[in-house]
């Protein structure tokens, strides 16, 4: 085991901000938490716009999307799955990673502090939903989310996912699943590693390799979800895009495998240099078909820093011939953890599949990230809070 996954395994925990990459101990201040809060939001809805947004022309190409929604191309949300605002296999899957990381932070109580672990279990209660009708309410040690009915519909969920959690095995470094796996399927529901602004980088980048392994194991997918994890945790800091960007750099150079990735991220930033933001560009940063996972990051990083606004940004991110749930969804995270909740379009939040769960999930979130010990503990315990995040 590597000295960041010792540390991680052995308990580094977020207990009040951090300035210089190391836990603190001190407490949250009020505006510290809120800022906190609206970042937290920001990343999760930002991520389910942008998902949403680009489900109806997922499997298009640029002349398909141009067909069917006019030479501009997709620029407001449209029906997928029946209804506007419906949301992927990504974002179900994003939120059940949320709530294996509350349930890692309250699990730390019982000395048994191994995230992967926890997030591992959170994935397969999500596999649970791609085959169970419905809510099984004797299950009280699957907390409230999955409990969640409208979480059941199965929304194209990626093939390495379903396998990697179709039986309880842990994967891992050493022995990934799906080692040939190189999609975007991990690196999609990686933001919440992210937002734990109280961990030093470097952990973070562990986390979410760790996590990702569980279900793709080709190095740039796992090295995708790991970089991408880094920067939404140096936006969530309050870091300009490029820093966040150059940090990620930085953490994947040591790393056996990193090259694409790294030739992904310097793409994005050259492109940034290449004039007015256009559908060619946006492909030029795709020389395969756009579907492995570092070009989705290349893609979803190019279009967040050169976005005039979250709209504008999203609609980048979408109108192209790749993956393009999984570009809106990473660079809706992006520009979420930048900005905050406020700056997401109103319009497409009110029409969004799930926003009164992600709400919740977020706001629990910060609130476990903020003021854990006052929740559960040797000295405390919040009966309700440990109903909605056993520690089963």
């Amino acid at each position: 085991m590597d000295a960041a996954a010792e540390n991680m395994t052995t308990g580094h925990v977020m207990t009040g901000p951090t300035t210089s990459g190391t836990v603190t101990t001190g407490l949250w201040g009020r505006v510290e938490q809120q800022d906190f809060r609206s970042r937290v939001r920001g990343a999760l809805l930002g991520c389910a716009i942008g998902d949403a947004l680009g489900a109806p022309v997922a499997g298009l190409s640029l002349d398909g999307i141009r067909e069917t929604h006019g030479l501009e191309g997709l620029t407001e949300l449209a029906p997928a799955y029946g209804r506007r605002g419906a949301v992927t296999a990504s974002t179900q899957l994003t939120l059940f990673t949320v709530d294996g990381l509350i349930r890692a932070h309250v699990r730390r109580d019982t000395g048994a502090w191994h995230p992967p672990t926890d997030v591992h279990r959170a994935y397969l209660r999500w596999a649970a939903t791609q085959h169970d009708w419905g809510p099984d309410e004797r299950r009280k040690e699957n907390g409230w989310l999955a409990h969640e009915e409208w979480l059941y519909a199965r929304r194209g969920p990626d093939r390495a996912c379903m396998t990697g959690f179709g039986d309880e095995i842990l994967g891992t470094l050493e022995q990934p699943k799906n080692p040939t796996a190189r999609d975007t399927g991990a690196t999609a529901r990686s933001a919440p590693f992210g937002l734990l602004v109280g961990w030093e980088p470097a952990l973070v980048l562990q986390l979410a390799i760790e996590c990702a392994t569980q279900s793709h194991g080709h190095p740039t997918a796992y090295l995708s979800a790991g970089a991408f994890a880094v920067i939404v945790h140096g936006l969530t800091r309050g870091d300009s895009l490029d820093l966040a960007v150059q940090r990620a750099l930085g953490l994947l150079g040591s790393r056996a495998g990193q090259q694409p990735v790294t030739d992904a991220l310097q793409r994005a930033l050259a492109a940034v240099t290449q004039g007015v933001p256009s559908a060619k560009i946006i492909e030029s940063l795709s020389p395969g078909d756009g579907r492995d996972a570092e070009d989705a990051l290349a893609v979803a990083v190019y279009c967040a820093l050169v976005a005039e606004d979250v709209r504008h940004g999203l609609r980048l991110a979408v109108n192209h011939g790749g993956d393009s749930t999984s570009t809106g969804a990473l660079c809706g995270a992006l520009l979420g953890a930048l900005h905050g909740e406020t700056a997401l379009p109103a319009a497409w939040l009110a029409d969004l599949e799930g926003r009164a769960t992600m709400l919740e999930l977020s706001d629990d979130f910060a609130l476990e990230m903020t003021q854990g010990p006052t929740l559960h503990g040797p000295a405390v315990s919040s009966p309700g809070w440990l109903a909605r995040y056993p520690r089963g």
